[in-house]
């Protein structure tokens, strides 16, 4: 028998909340926050409001996607596939009223059967919204208003051969340019379909610099077809240093004028092996992992060149981490996140970034994804169990734990359904989780 819940919560923080409480709070602009790297810097997280699930404000039904919402001041920015278009909705946050909405056809259906729907969030930068639909259309509107500024057909202009799973790589805005996963191949090669990748050939379009007023080309660096890992901006040996996980491996180049600074092939040899999961960083240092067969390998950047620190060997199910397509997180000296490739041999796991030793593993058997906050983690199973985590190199430490697919809403429907594969946010003290067909918002911190 499924655990009910009343959806009607939503009046109770409208009215109790000061309205400088959300002084010190983050907006949620771009994948994986404010910084890239899955952390919140909000704080006052109150483990006892999970009785049994954080006060859930309200529960919006989604379209065909895979990416989570973007916040930012009172909006909430949601993009999915409505029957044959793609559409961003921009919502009220608080009360899901729709301010506006953009939409355009897409024709798009994913060889492996998974969802027809965009795999990228969207990002927000100074008044305008960036879309990077599954089929590699890149366009710009404006936060305000949802009015188109400019689109490119970016899969046609540079001639990409379409990734097993379409496009999935969320682009970052890097002062006034928008950098953008590309790996285009030459023209001779547009009609190759995505399964011949293994014959496609680069023509040096790996990342490209998009002016964000205009959609113009500013420049493109790198020879690698694309992966599904979003490009980001870190700072290496004191300097804006843009990386890029591509198909092939990682690229750094300097994002102001796009000169390469280096690059580092990380693949397994398998036709279908992807990269997924964003390089993570920690000083000069970069943590590149995969889950199909090489694992993992710590990379600290010399005199702008990679040296290995350490790398997996061994049998695959030896392997020290193997980052899926969710992105580990950093605390302290250790590394928190989940490893294998599919739900059989996922796990939860800790290991010491320095040597990558596993200091505890959680057989759980299904995949998830890892919030930082507050000195906790957030983890959301791909099946809906959320969990409060004290992170703790000597022992799994969970200090609250709630499946969310065991309680219906009024509709009697589970209130996440498989896949949970979004990572989860949080911004002016509420969660966001998504599942399959619905987002849900939670009341975090009190």
């Amino acid at each position: 028998m499924k655990k009910h819940c009343v959806l009607a919560a939503c009046i109770f923080w409208l009215s109790a909340v000061p309205l400088n409480h959300w002084a010190q709070a983050e907006d949620w602009s771009a994948f994986l926050g404010p910084r890239g790297d899955g952390t919140s810097s909000e704080t006052g997280v109150e483990p006892s409001l999970w009785k049994p699930h954080p006060p859930l404000l309200w529960r919006l039904p989604l379209g065909v996607s895979y990416g989570g919402p973007t916040i930012v001041g009172d909006k909430l920015l949601q993009f999915d596939r409505w029957g044959e278009s793609e559409r961003l909705t921009c919502f009220e946050a608080a009360t899901l009223k729709e301010v506006w909405r953009w939409e355009a056809v897409v024709q798009y259906s994913d060889m492996y059967g998974y969802n027809n729907g965009p795999r990228c969030s969207p990002v927000v930068s100074d008044g305008r919204v960036f879309l990077y639909g599954v089929t590699g259309q890149l366009t710009c509107v404006e936060l305000d208003s949802g009015r188109l500024v400019w689109t490119k057909a970016v899969s046609e202009m540079y001639s990409v051969v379409p990734n097993f799973f379409g496009v999935a790589s969320t682009p970052y805005v890097f002062g006034e340019q928008l950098l953008v996963m590309v790996g285009g191949s030459p023209p001779e090669q547009a009609r190759l379909s995505a399964d011949r990748l293994d014959l496609a050939k680069p023509n040096g379009s790996a990342i490209v610099a998009f002016d964000v007023k205009t959609g113009r080309e500013l420049y493109r660096v790198g020879n690698e077809l694309a992966s599904y890992t979003a490009v980001t901006v870190r700072e290496i040996e004191g300097r804006p240093t843009g990386l890029g996980f591509l198909r092939g491996g990682l690229i750094g180049w300097d994002p102001a004028s796009g000169q390469q600074l280096f690059e580092f092939p990380w693949r397994a040899k398998m036709r279908e092996s992807v990269n997924a999961a964003l390089p993570v960083t920690q000083g000069n240092r970069i943590l590149l992992s995969e889950a199909y067969e090489i694992g993992s390998v710590l990379l600290e950047v010399e005199r702008g060149q990679p040296k290995v620190v350490w790398q997996d060997s061994g049998p695959r199910n030896a392997r020290k981490f193997r980052a899926h397509w969710s992105t580990p997180v950093i605390v302290g000296d250790y590394l928190y996140g989940c490893s294998g490739r599919n739900q059989p041999d996922s796990d939860l796991r800790c290991i010491r970034l320095s040597d990558g030793e596993v200091q505890w593993t959680d057989r759980r058997h299904e995949r998830s994804s890892v919030l930082a906050i507050d000195g906790y983690l957030i983890v959301l199973g791909e099946y809906g169990r959320l969990e409060l985590i004290r992170p703790n190199p000597d022992k799994l430490t969970v200090v609250a734990e709630c499946e969310l697919n065991e309680f219906a809403g009024e509709d009697g429907q589970p209130l996440l359904d498989y896949p949970c594969w979004a990572a989860p946010l949080v911004s002016q003290g509420k969660l966001y989780v998504r599942g399959n067909k619905s987002l849900l918002c939670f009341q975090l911190i009190p």
